[in-house]
């Protein structure tokens, strides 16, 4: 048998045996639900596990609150409301990340400024920041994109020299740290996604962290209909929207989130080894992680794939080929500058011009991005080994 021969090319794969499963749960989550079922209190309003998990989730971002929301859109939608942005503002943001960070803004009638990004790190270049900001704008929102956090000490210094408010989009990053501290309440606000595919998830399910009491007052409000604390039902002292997590979702949360130092270290530590591992393959370029960075949450290993090393082989028949080889994976984000829903959007609000070009992302979206998701991370060393050697094959083939 050719072992060297690539399975897309009727060679024997890598692997046949699948990765971890995710979601990751056991008799916890069945008894943390049927608990709830029994008690009949299902709602925030009724219920303890919502607060229980607010106060947990918040302590454990170093965060002095937490209000938890439906999803993580829905975060960034009340973060950027309660940090005043209205129709007509600016909101500055990564060009590579998930559209809700743009979306969160565009709901609210501002208009998402994108900026290009750090080619080593994929995430957010402060040096590109001060040519984006304009008398209209009113925020930076810096994405911790695959649990890394961005340079935060620079978005900062831009932000309070400035006069503009840090929204943290955090969705991917429980548990990451920027010198010591855990990101969410570095900024004025953070937001955090508990949605399927995330590293503690209930389905969907998201929450908002801060320091400020103030803000978490607001952000409150906003989420539960414009209600105030104290208050009567039928009182509503703002505009807002429904929408409180249920008691389901925070039962299921907490069971997970027990579970969440663990994998983190295990995810860590894979992510080191397939780094030293990669960092030799001709073509490829693990993910720089910044010394700063003193923890990263590793939702997504991300590679950078250079096609000349591959004899000019594309970086989507590279994700063909590795996928034959019994490695899941894929390309990652579209490049939002180009989204037809962003560009409708712009049109909906009024904008005179469509999104900014960012050459680097949009490069990076097209050609180089090459995504491992999480729950490969969860497995042993020799599914580690796996698939360097994956990769190693593919490389030795067609370079």
């Amino acid at each position: 048998m050719n072992t060297n021969k690539l399975a897309i090319d009727g060679g024997s794969p890598v692997r046949a045996r699948p990765f971890p499963e995710w979601p990751v749960f056991d008799q916890a989550e069945i008894d943390a639900v049927t608990e709830v079922v029994r008690s009949g209190a299902w709602g925030e309003l009724a219920g303890t596990r919502v607060h229980e998990f607010e106060r947990a989730f918040a302590a454990y971002q170093q965060a002095r609150h937490g209000v938890c929301v439906v999803n993580g859109t829905a975060a960034l939608q009340i973060a950027l409301r309660a940090l005043g942005v209205r129709a007509g503002d600016e909101v500055i943001t990564t060009s590579y990340t998930f559209i809700a960070t743009p979306n969160a803004a565009l709901s609210l009638g501002a208009k998402p400024v994108f900026v290009d990004i750090d080619p080593d790190t994929f995430l957010l270049d402060p040096a590109r920041i001060e040519e984006a900001i304009t008398d209209r704008t009113r925020a930076i929102v810096p994405v911790h994109l695959f649990g890394a956090a961005c340079d935060m000490d620079a978005i900062l210094e831009i932000a309070r020299r400035r006069g503009l408010a840090v929204l943290e989009d955090a969705c991917q990053a429980w548990g990451a740290e920027w010198n010591g501290r855990r990101v969410g309440a570095l900024g004025d606000l953070g937001a955090f996604s508990f949605q399927s595919s995330k590293n503690i998830n209930a389905g969907e399910g998201g929450i908002l962290v801060t320091n400020d009491d103030a803000l978490e007052d607001l952000a409150w409000s906003l989420h539960n209909v414009g209600r105030r604390r104290g208050g009567e039902w039928y009182e509503h002292v703002r505009v807002g929207w429904n929408y409180r997590m249920t008691e389901f979702q925070a039962a299921i949360l907490l069971a997970q989130f027990a579970r969440l130092p663990a994998q983190t270290a295990v995810r860590a530590a894979n992510a080191r080894y397939l780094s030293e591992c990669l960092a030799g393959v001709p073509g490829i370029r693990p993910p720089k992680v910044d010394p700063r960075v003193t923890a990263h949450a590793w939702h997504v290993f991300l590679l950078r794939y250079d096609g000349e090393a591959f004899g000019g082989m594309t970086r989507d028949a590279f994700l063909d080929a590795l996928r034959a080889e019994g490695i899941p994976c894929g390309p990652g984000y579209f490049p939002l500058t180009q989204s037809e829903a962003i560009i409708q959007g712009f049109e909906e609000i009024g904008a005179t011009e469509g999104p900014r070009p960012c050459p680097i992302s949009e490069r990076v979206a097209r050609r180089e991005a090459v995504y491992l998701t999480q729950n490969l991370l969860l497995g042993a060393r020799e599914d580690m080994d796996s698939i360097v050697e994956a990769v190693t094959k593919i490389q030795r083939a067609r370079g």
